[in-house]
């Protein structure tokens, strides 16, 4: 009976720190706020990802399989930081990554943080 109840306690807690993992893990697929691109962040080696999956309007470069390489650290429960390398345009950017409970924000930045860009992401069912 008792070792029962302490597997009960042990897979109670289990599911709870997997809930609580998940909240604040930028994987999975993200649709942009613009209704323009979906991503696939995922691990790739020790850096993640981000992919793009689907890509409605072209006209500005960005095409399916284009892929954001990023090297981020942990700063708390919902925030990374660090670099994003865009092997295409053969450019690194600072990244800022906010994982929120409905969704993501990446913020972009340039020439010493003076030109930021925040995108807001949802994710994809």
């Amino acid at each position: 009976m008792i070792r029962q109840a302490i597997a009960v306690c042990v897979f109670a807690l289990t599911c709870l720190f997997s809930i609580s993992a998940q909240a604040s893990d930028p994987y999975g697929i993200w649709a942009r706020d613009d209704g323009n691109a979906r991503v696939k962040i995922a691990p790739c080696g020790a850096k993640l990802c981000a992919t793009n999956l689907w890509i409605k309007d072209t006209s500005k470069g960005e095409e399916v399989g284009d892929r954001l390489i990023m090297s981020l650290e942990r700063k708390s429960d919902t925030e990374l930081s660090g670099t994003a390398f865009d092997p295409k345009r053969d450019r690194t950017y600072s990244m800022t990554l906010i994982i929120e409970k409905n969704g993501l924000i990446t913020r972009g930045c340039i020439i010493g943080g003076l030109l930021c860009r925040d995108v807001n992401w949802a994710p994809v069912k």
